[in-house]
């Protein structure tokens, strides 16, 4: 009789077990997909886009463009106003609700020409320009391959410049200055003041207001870094 109950137990058992076995594991938990790319530009009038619509302005643009290609453009923000110098910036930055602790995944400098226009020296310039892309570096997590800078078009070359060579040397200057700061952080240059001295033989290039660029250029602008800022973001 005990037998018999083994021998009846054991399918039981075995039943038993074998359910068991059969448990399926729980589903591994599905990845979170990346966050979208987020964007924040510096600058002045240049950057908020003076005398255009919100759509033509450099960084709007850049932003639709980059989407074209794929990329999960989300949020971008400016922080930029027209007349502001190197200074001014900062303490437009330092007025934000940016913290230590905010990043973007991508950031953009474009400051001087008001430094340019109020006389101020390319001395007096360096240091402040410095300490912005330091900031801006900051912006971007510390990844300098995430930063770039835009050099200063030439305002020479609108119908209020009036083809001034004066100005064009004194952007020549400021630019050379941005540059070798840029270039000795490692942080990507791109240089669009040639596509602003069409200025005067396109009018198109030219804004409404005779002075800043208009949607047109500021398309070119993007046209001509975009391929580098795409290299950035993979």
């Amino acid at each position: 009789m005990k037998n018999l109950c083994l021998l009846l137990s054991f399918p039981f058992l075995f039943f038993a077990c074998a359910k068991k076995e059969t448990l399926l594991e729980p589903a591994p938990p599905v990845a979170s997909p990346d966050p979208a790319l987020t964007y924040l530009a510096l600058g002045d009038s240049y950057t908020i886009g003076q005398a255009v619509g919100s759509t033509e302005r450099f960084p709007a643009q850049l932003v639709a463009q980059l989407k074209a290609a794929g990329f999960d453009m989300g949020h971008h923000r400016i922080i930029a106003k027209t007349g502001w110098t190197t200074d001014e910036l900062q303490a437009g930055i330092a007025s934000s609700n940016l913290t230590a602790d905010s990043t973007f995944s991508l950031v953009s400098l474009l400051i001087g020409v008001n430094n340019q226009y109020r006389g101020r020296s390319v001395e007096n310039y360096k240091p402040e320009f410095q300490a912005l892309l330091d900031q801006a570096i900051a912006f971007a997590g510390g990844r300098r391959d995430r930063v770039f800078v835009v050099s200063i078009p030439d305002y020479a070359f609108t119908p209020f410049g009036n083809g001034n060579p004066d100005i064009s040397a004194e952007i020549d200057a400021f630019n050379a200055a941005n540059k070798s700061i840029t270039e000795v952080a490692g942080v990507r240059y791109f240089n669009i003041t040639p596509i602003s001295r069409e200025g005067l033989n396109d009018p198109d290039l030219v804004a409404t207001d005779a002075l800043h660029p208009s949607g047109k250029q500021y398309g070119q602008w993007v046209d001509a870094m975009l391929e580098g800022v795409k290299t950035l973001l993979k």
